[in-house]
């Protein structure tokens, strides 16, 4: 390997690092309170050195989450080519989205918000998903897992602003977002889903809330980023 060709996959390899580190800094604590001092340090790398890579927070900020997108879209290909039915992929994407969230400090969803043109870039992320999530729903009522006298568009609409909701209010200071979450996501399912479908739905319900009753007796103090 040439100089040149190894200082380059060096600086890749530095590039990886430093997404690695900082997704997990901002997921723990929030983005407001990590400095870009504070992941120059946990890297073992000066500040000039972050810089040379990363122009400046908002920049790494904003690859962290492209990054993200990447995985996510990795993983949803992978789980619908080995998935038996549509339903069977939302749920599986609901424990993702589960074990995401409790890994990740809430404080980070609320700092989010003070970069606008990040968060704009995310919101029309999930514009530009709409045809295919339709799309992905129309296949299931096909399966015979949702109903057949539902207009998927609107649906569409009204699960993305759900999510807004959680992110622009303030319901969870008043309620655990866990608890909110499921809310959303099992009332919309049963709304949609045939006898098919509900059932599936009900069996995994009870085994997932099976399944977080001992993860509590196993973790009595609540250990859950808030």
């Amino acid at each position: 390997m040439s100089t040149n060709a190894k200082e380059i996959s060096n600086r890749v390899e530095l590039r990886d690092r430093i997404i690695v580190k900082a997704t997990e800094a901002f997921t723990a604590h929030g983005i407001k309170s990590i400095t870009m001092d504070d992941i120059a340090t946990s890297l073992g790398i000066s500040k000039r050195t972050l810089y040379e890579v990363f122009e400046d927070k908002e920049t790494l900020l904003r690859e962290v989450l492209l990054k993200n997108q990447v995985d996510k879209n990795e993983f949803l290909e992978n789980l619908l080519a080995e998935s038996t039915n549509v339903l069977e992929v939302i749920l599986v994407c609901f424990q993702k989205s589960i074990e995401m969230f409790h890994k990740t400090n809430k404080r980070f969803f609320e700092d989010l918000k003070k970069y606008p043109s990040i968060y704009n870039m995310m919101k029309n992320s999930r514009e530009k998903e709409s045809e295919s999530t339709i799309a992905f729903f129309k296949s299931g009522v096909e399966q015979g897992i949702f109903r057949d006298d539902v207009n998927f568009a609107i649906i569409n609409l009204l699960v993305r602003e759900q999510f807004d909701l959680l992110l622009n209010t303030n319901i969870c200071s008043e309620y655990p977002f866990l608890e909110v979450y499921e809310s959303i996501m099992f009332t919309f399912i049963r709304g949609i889903a045939t006898e098919k479908g509900a059932k599936v739905l009900e069996t995994f319900i009870q085994e997932y809330r099976k399944n977080r009753i001992e993860r509590a007796e196993n973790n009595p103090f609540g250990l859950i980023n808030n």
